[in-house]
Parts: structure tokens; sequence; C-alpha cells
């Protein structure tokens, strides 16, 4: 699997919920929901979260914004970008 066939993700704040959640881009079903952001993002819940297969998270704010984007297994992160 190339960098670029890596499952894509987002974490965003649900304000119906009052929670965030993971969702595979294009799905509408929640992969896991968390109580805080922090909790999605302590050291090493994302990684465990998506598992051997990892993935791509685009981590946004509150307001929508996206704040960055995190690789899971950091190996797979492409070379060519920032991070």
């Amino acid at each position: 699997m190339s960098d670029k066939d890596l499952p894509k993700y987002t974490l965003s704040h649900d304000g119906k919920k009052y929670d965030w959640v993971l969702k595979k881009d294009g799905s509408d079903r929640a992969t896991k929901r968390f109580d805080t952001k922090a909790d999605a993002l302590k050291g090493g819940v994302l990684s465990d979260t998506l598992g051997k297969v990892g993935g791509s998270v685009k981590i946004q704010k509150t307001d929508g914004k996206y704040q960055e984007e995190r690789t899971y297994p950091r190996s797979k992160d492409p070379r060519d970008s920032k991070g």
C-alpha cells in the first residue's frame, strides 16, 4: 500500500453531541467517539484506533478549520510532507 492509498479520516467536533468524532472520509458512521479532543490526541490513541493499516487524520478545530494532519504509523508519512 502506497502513502497515497492510506485511508483518510477526519477528527471533528460534533456540536449536537458535544464530543469529538473520528470518521473515515466519505462515511457517515463514526469510527470512534471521544469525550474531548485531548482524549483523542493523547499518546497512541489514534494510532491504536487505526490499527496496523494506519491512515491519515485531518484534525479540525471547533470552528471547523483544519489544525493539522497526522499520519499513522509515522513510517508511512510521505517524505515530501512538511511534518
